[in-house]
């Protein structure tokens, strides 16, 4: 599962660290996040998509295989 956290966070102007104290996780799963090698929980991904304002489907984008 692709997601646009890294983009979002840049555009925003946080750090991976500022992101991570916001939705209660650490700067390592963020950045497993960001590199694709973590998937998120629905409870970490509403979080994230509550903290940008946008739904969690603008953020994280499913691809069938």
């Amino acid at each position: 599962m692709k997601n646009r956290i890294k983009e979002l966070r840049k555009e925003h102007r946080i750090s991976q660290e500022e992101l991570a104290t916001a939705v209660n996780v650490t700067r390592q799963t963020i950045i497993s996040l960001e590199n694709g090698k973590y998937n998120a929980s629905l409870i970490l991904a509403h979080d994230i998509a509550v903290y940008f304002g946008k739904t969690i489907e603008e953020i994280f984008l499913f691809e069938e295989d």
